[in-house]
């Protein structure tokens, strides 16, 4: 299919897009494009103005503040992927990034792009819920923050643009699980845990409605063991209808399979963490 007919701006600065996106019902910003113009193309998605943020530099780059990683929303998937800073402090994403598509995707499409897609299942969302992470949001009120488990469900607000994550360091203690759909790379589903003092913080997507973080299943493993017996029971104390079946699978075979990728995740992150 051919893309439906929008007006074209390039942003020459933050605040220039702002005042686009409050001036034009049906505004939509551009950074990397890799879900949002498949959208257009196949009617998925509406715009009436692309606003083309990708040259401000401002919204790119990875740097670290005291205990907290900044990531801006236009770095690249490989560039997360690669950064030193966040493999050593936020493995879970570096893994969900190198996990996501292939690198010519990697190659184009942007943190703040994969984090604001909720049309469909994506690797970063599970992965910055896991880790506690908090998107900041620009808008005409100013800067906010709002946490990544708040996006995922509800995406960007209208009027707003993301312009970074912001996630705790937290060291080797976490991890990143996939089982993607050989055609579209898309996450069957994936699992992203985090071990911290109080406890694992675990998430999945996929296979649940969206990227959910799983505090009932957290709860059950509190205080260990991490066992692959343990998780899995963890995992069928779970509603059914919290999995949501598709592409042939049923909610029985997706509860069991996010267990599965969870114990493994947990496996990797409990391993690194006593290294």
């Amino acid at each position: 299919m051919i893309l439906t007919d929008f007006d074209y701006a390039r942003a020459a600065s933050l605040e220039e897009a702002l005042t686009l996106l409050a001036g034009t019902d049906g505004a939509r910003v551009l950074a990397g494009g890799q879900s949002l113009l498949p959208g257009l193309r196949t009617g998925a998605e509406k715009a009436r103005l692309l606003i083309d943020v990708r040259h401000l530099a401002q919204l790119r780059g990875v740097g670290q503040d005291g205990g907290e990683l900044r990531i801006g929303a236009l770095t690249t998937l490989a560039e997360l992927a690669a950064d030193p800073l966040v493999r050593a402090g936020a493995p879970e994403l570096a893994a969900a990034a190198r996990a996501n598509g292939d690198p010519q995707v990697r190659n184009l499409g942007t943190v703040g792009g994969n984090l604001a897609a909720t049309e469909r299942p994506t690797d970063l969302p599970v992965a910055a819920i896991a880790a506690g992470a908090r998107a900041e949001l620009a808008g005409p009120g100013g800067t906010r923050t709002a946490p990544a488990e708040e996006l995922a469900a509800s995406g960007v607000p209208a009027g707003e643009v993301l312009t970074a994550l912001l996630v705790p360091a937290a060291g080797a203690a976490a991890a990143f699980e996939k089982t993607a759909d050989r055609a579209t790379r898309y996450p069957v589903c994936a699992a992203a845990v985090r071990i911290t003092p109080d406890g694992p913080r675990i998430a999945v997507t996929g296979a649940t409605p969206r990227a959910l973080r799983l505090r009932g299943v957290e709860d059950r493993l509190r205080g260990g063991p991490y066992t692959t017996t343990a998780v899995l029971a963890a995992f069928r104390a779970e509603p059914r209808e919290l999995f949501v079946p598709g592409r042939g699978t049923s909610a029985e075979y997706l509860g069991h399979l996010a267990g599965v990728l969870t114990a493994r995740a947990l496996a990797r992150a409990a391993a690194h963490s006593s290294a």
